[in-house]
């Protein structure tokens, strides 16, 4: 073994000697400008990446499920790696972690042997194993907002898709954030639980923890419930997974992101099993370097979207000014978020584009991000908290929850065409409407919906046609209003039918009734239940007598081409059976 390593030291020497000077793309400039002011035997952490995966570059990966996509990448890291992972060994280097998502090593090394790396010939490049910072919330003058909960769930609709039952179930939801406080009662029902269902790379907790609370009121706002009479999360029948990258100093590492990203893609490890999160929340970004694009994680990105997991990004709180977008919200494989304020117009501190990317629209969407009322920390159990929270971070669950709901209603739906959905069905300052956003999904390209009520005006798309597509009054699910002269529910008529009489009488066991239509003799009434009403050309009414009407109805209903009405019936006892009298005269 020793004649083996020897050998390598050798091998490795030769390498860097033949190879001559290397090229200064092949070492970030923050790393060059630590190496610069290092002692020389300062370990400086860094990422050594190797060249792009060949399954990456040609798209193969695409069309894969998460775990077979982990399994391939795992696979070809391993086989790529192998020599440089013995040459750093055998340099006495034993923390070295291998980030397969990106074909990386995340290893500390001196100066010299960033030199001495940077050399080989597998190496595409050093990096500096760089820090985030955990998010914190704008200056108070930045924020627009009166410091009193609203109706943030309103305002983005999400009342009728929960009224229709969708409310994320079965549906698996991820945040990478600082933690979140598993004591919450809010929070505690939909944790996923298991091994699968925590991960914390900074291996400082075996289980969900929150130092700082952030996470906590991330996550309610995606799932949590209404312990405290209010509802709180967007999507409050899903379950929940995190990724702490954040150790409790409040600091993630660019390498624990990377094992964060790649986690994901496989929480428990087995390609025979799929236990990857349909959406992903990242409440975090770069904001040191707001109008900057910063390529780190897009590699990431780009795996986890073609596994089909929608990754939302919190637009930054780098406003007013334009030119703030942040990484890796603005990546083309993010779908960023902005904030607004109660009136729905964009909060100061939000960040703006254009992308410094791509150049794109950015944020694409917003939603609210301004007092809104959700989870915290319950140090230790000790109190059922809540807080009012502030930050594109508390925007961004609104999207991640809202893409929830559609793929719990949509579950064959790309995350393309969430993206899209959402963005196609907004209001106001571009915020979110996610009732909109379903039924755009249930129809064909080109079906519009401009009062937003869920009812397309032309035929063919998916809904009955909205007789008026200006007017959020007027749609076939709405109730008629009698005698308005205004077809509210689109069926062709005003509802103007009058029941006049609904008589019962108890010792005939008969019933009769009376009803008058503008339409006249047009009308077509009967008695739901009892049969068709018979037109008095004479009275100009509807009238129909029932003998052995089986009891008291309480109500009848009076059906015709208008539409139906109810009336409740009037009761009088008549005649006792066999004594004559009381009968309905024709």
């Amino acid at each position: 073994m020793k004649k083996t390593i020897l050998m390598m030291c050798l091998s490795l020497s030769l390498v860097f000697a033949t190879i001559g000077p290397i090229q200064a793309g092949d070492i970030g400039d923050e790393l060059l400008a630590v190496m610069t002011a290092a002692d020389p035997d300062t370990a400086i952490p860094v990422i050594i990446r190797l060249e792009d995966q060949e399954e990456i570059k040609t798209g193969n990966i695409r069309g894969r499920s998460a775990a077979r996509i982990s399994e391939l990448l795992r696979q070809n890291a391993h086989a790529a790696q192998g020599l440089l992972r013995a040459l750093l060994r055998a340099e006495g280097l034993q923390n070295i972690v291998s980030l397969w998502i990106i074909n990386g090593i995340a290893v500390s090394l001196t100066p010299d042997q960033i030199l001495a790396f940077a050399a080989h010939p597998n190496v595409k490049s050093i990096v500096l194993d760089d820090v985030v910072e955990a998010p914190v919330p704008p200056e108070p003058s930045e924020i627009t907002g009166s410091g009193e909960a609203w109706n943030n769930l309103g305002a983005i609709n999400t009342p009728p898709l929960w009224d229709q039952g969708i409310d994320g179930t079965g549906m698996v939801v991820a945040a990478m954030d600082t933690g979140v406080d598993l004591n919450h009662s809010d929070l505690s029902p939909a944790w996923r639980g298991g091994g699968n269902s925590w991960y914390d790379p900074n291996n400082e907790h075996a289980f969900p923890y929150d130092k700082t609370g952030h996470g906590t009121r991330v996550m309610g706002v995606l799932v949590g419930g209404s312990k405290s009479g209010v509802p709180i999360g967007v999507a409050p029948g899903a379950r929940w997974i995190a990724v702490k990258i954040f150790n409790d100093a409040g600091v993630a590492s660019y390498s624990a992101i990377h094992q964060g990203f790649q986690w994901l893609l496989d929480p428990d490890g087995l390609p025979d099993t799929e236990d990857a999160p349909h959406v992903v929340n990242n409440s975090w970004g770069l904001n040191d370097a707001a109008g900057n694009c910063i390529t780190e994680f897009q590699t990431d990105a780009e795996i986890l979207k073609a596994a089909g997991i929608a990754l939302v990004f919190s637009a930054g709180n780098s406003g007013p000014g334009s030119h703030t977008s942040v990484s890796p919200a603005n990546y083309p494989e993010s779908f960023a978020v902005g904030a607004v304020d109660r009136n729905l117009a964009v909060a100061s501190f939000s960040s703006r584009g254009p992308s410094a990317c791509d150049g794109g629209v950015y944020p694409e969407v917003n939603a609210p991000g301004v007092d809104i009322y959700t989870t915290d920390k319950t140090y230790g159990g000790t109190y059922n908290l809540y807080t009012l929270a502030t930050g594109t971070s508390f925007a961004a669950p609104h999207a991640a929850g809202s893409m929830a709901l559609l793929r719990d209603a949509y579950p064959g739906a790309a995350v393309g065409e969430l993206e899209l959905a959402l963005e196609d069905n907004k209001f106001g300052s571009g915020v979110i409407d996610v009732a909109a956003a379903y039924t755009q999904l249930a129809n064909p390209p080109g079906c519009v919906d401009d009062d937003n009520d869920g009812y397309f005006a032309s035929a063919g798309c998916g809904t009955p046609a909205d007789c008026k597509d200006d007017d959020f009054n007027v749609n076939p699910a709405t109730s008629e209003i009698k005698h308005d002269g205004i077809d509210q529910n689109c069926n062709g008529y005003d509802l103007t039918i009058d029941v006049l009489k609904a008589a019962y009488v108890s010792g005939e066991d008969t019933l009769a009734v009376e009803a008058v239509s503008d339409q006249g003799q047009k009308a077509a009434l009967e008695v739901i239940g009892y049969g068709a009403m018979r037109w008095d050309r004479k009275t100009a009414k509807w009238t129909l007598s029932v003998r052995s009407a089986g009891g008291d109805p309480e109500k009848v209903v009076v059906s015709g081409i208008e539409g139906a009405v109810i009336a409740p019936t009037t009761v009088s006892e008549g005649s006792s059976p066999g004594k004559g009298g009381g009968k309905i005269k024709k």
